[in-house]
């Protein structure tokens, strides 16, 4: 299962604002002079200390909030002292700044972002609100991220990653699950995210979007095929299928009791190996492991339910022969 992981990830400060100028509803106060920069960490910073001159552990690289601590600080100085504050404040290489509910900062601020080419946007979300809403936004850009060879399906609920060799059928299973009323995420290159709470997240590939290759088919459409029925745009990663070629001289697991788990991303996933031959009913197979994942969340495991049943009968008839053969001396 081929994987990789992008490094130093970084966002344009433009992409920040076309993304979120209608979730945040942004207003740009100072022009497009950052737009170009680049936002190199996921955290935010509201730069309260560093306008009021401490400017030794300013991480100036974040985005900036400003709500109403720097507001009312700003306009306690007096016109000189907001000019040195603020001058000390821009000559950092500073992406951007968020001023938040609406607050009119004073015209030195505006002014001095102009001539410093940092750009300046408004919304009118409460500082709490905006830092959790960016905070997701930028979470999500920032999150570590592995490209996965394979197809990824919502079954019943659950995130089924369908792995295995080149050609082995994952399309193949994919398309004959979505035929069955279930959701394709993705096929043959899976984008997956780990999401802050240390989940995995399973998304469509932006370039393939949802493009399916049947071999001896070729390309066909997902969405314009099956409709918005037949799709989803991410799933929570919760088992992974691994399709493996038939091996009479393998020991296949029977009982379900040993749990095999994959690892993505540092994540632990449970894992089941299937093998398959012709004429062997993958597809059913793959919705029964969803189902059967789907009793686990609710706390039921029927293997190990059917191991305590068979030592309790075990248990029950060694009691039995032991009192028959008490009696036997008496």
């Amino acid at each position: 299962m081929a994987q990789g992981k992008p490094k130093n990830k970084s966002i344009l400060v433009e992409t920040l604002y076309q993304e979120n100028e209608k979730r945040l509803k942004l207003e740009i106060l100072s022009g497009k002079g950052s737009f170009h920069k680049k936002i190199t960490e996921k955290d935010i910073h509201s730069p309260g200390l560093a306008l009021a001159g401490f400017v030794d552990l300013f991480t100036y690289r974040r985005v900036q909030v400003c709500g109403n601590t720097e507001q009312t600080y700003l306009k306690k100085l007096t016109a000189a002292q907001r000019i040195k504050s603020l001058r000390k404040v821009f000559s950092f290489d500073i992406p951007c700044f968020v001023v938040t509910a609406e607050r009119d900062m004073p015209p030195e601020f505006i002014d001095l972002a102009k001539e410093y080419q940092i750009s300046v946007f408004r919304t009118p979300f409460a500082t709490t609100r905006l830092i959790q809403l960016l905070g997701d936004y930028l979470d999500e850009k920032f999150a570590p991220t592995a490209f996965v060879h394979g197809s990824m399906v919502d079954v019943y609920g659950i995130g089924i990653l369908l792995s295995g060799r080149s050609g082995i059928g994952k399309s193949e299973v994919a398309l004959d699950l979505v035929a069955r009323g279930h959701r394709l995420v993705a096929d043959d290159v899976v984008t997956i995210c780990l999401r802050t709470g240390g989940f995995l997240m399973g998304m469509v590939n932006e370039t393939l979007q949802f493009h399916m290759e049947i071999r001896g088919l070729g390309n066909v459409d997902i969405l314009s095929m099956f409709g918005i029925r037949g799709i989803r745009k991410q799933k929570r990663v919760e088992v992974q299928v691994e399709l493996v070629d038939w091996d009479e001289s393998e020991s296949y697991e029977r009982l379900g009791l040993k749990e095999i788990t994959a690892e993505i991303l540092g994540v632990k996933v449970p894992l089941v190996r299937l093998p398959i031959y012709p004429g062997k009913n993958i597809s059913m197979i793959v919705e029964v492991i969803a189902l059967n994942q789907l009793l686990k969340s609710f706390g039921y495991f029927a293997a190990l339910e059917f191991q305590e049943n068979i030592l309790k009968k075990m248990k029950s008839k060694l009691d039995l022969s032991k009192d028959n053969l008490d009696h036997f001396f008496e």
